[in-house]
């Protein structure tokens, strides 16, 4: 089934609350600059905005995860023609945001929160609302650890990919970078663990501010630097 071209919905999990906000958009509605979907608790809110010269919709959602927003370009054509559009945080599986078909976008929402749930029970986090505590309380050493380990592991399987990349593709999941030798330099900073590239200078942070961004980031198939 395809949708009516003319309207969508959207929806995204509030970083603050992590109740589900969903909404239908129109093409007509997106006539001005820029619209928001803000949460009922006010602590957060997705912007969509069209941007004519190129039909290319830009979504800023909210994360749960890294407690700031993920910027998404998707064509015009796609985002009101898809039956689902999953987006996800760059740093895990778990998708943050959802296009498409509204009966299509609610199961996902409702999908992707028992399996937020399950996470939260493994860091031992009771509910959503205590999901982001006090930053004093966080084990820093213990995240540093996690990311770090990852990183390292994901460098040694070829799964971190950059620039370098052979025939300027972008890589598969599946695919696998050989190098003589590694060539990323990691430190950490006060964002998180920056992964740079010696070479072609391609970098990206993955933040450290909780037990539940490492947990998400311990599931990464593969990091891109950018």
């Amino acid at each position: 089934m395809v949708i009516d071209s003319k309207q969508t919905t959207v929806a995204y999990r509030c970083s603050e609350c992590g109740a589900g906000v969903i909404s239908m958009v129109g093409l007509f509605s997106l006539s001005a600059d820029m619209i928001k979907l803000k949460c009922t608790c006010k602590e957060s809110e997705m912007q969509i905005v069209h941007r004519k010269e190129d039909n290319q919709m830009r979504l800023s959602i909210p994360c749960i995860f890294c407690r700031k927003p993920h910027t998404y370009n998707i064509s015009s054509n796609m985002f009101f023609s898809k039956d689902i559009f999953l987006l996800p945080c760059p740093y895990s599986d778990i998708n943050i945001g959802f296009v498409g078909d509204e009966n299509m976008v609610k199961a996902e929402l409702a999908r992707t929160e028992l399996e937020l749930l399950d996470m939260l029970e493994e860091n031992g986090i009771s509910d959503f609302k205590s999901l982001h505590g006090d930053e004093e309380d966080l084990p820093d050493s213990q995240v540093l650890d996690v990311v770090t380990y990852v990183v390292g592991d994901l460098d040694a399987e070829g799964k971190i990919y950059c620039k370098c990349y052979p025939d300027g593709r972008e890589p598969l999941p599946d695919d696998v970078l050989v190098r003589d030798d590694s060539e990323y330099e990691v430190s950490v900073t006060d964002d998180g663990v920056e992964v740079c590239c010696a070479k072609c200078g391609a970098k990206k942070v993955i933040p450290t501010d909780s037990m539940l961004t490492a947990h998400a980031f311990l599931n990464s198939d593969f990091l891109k630097l950018e």
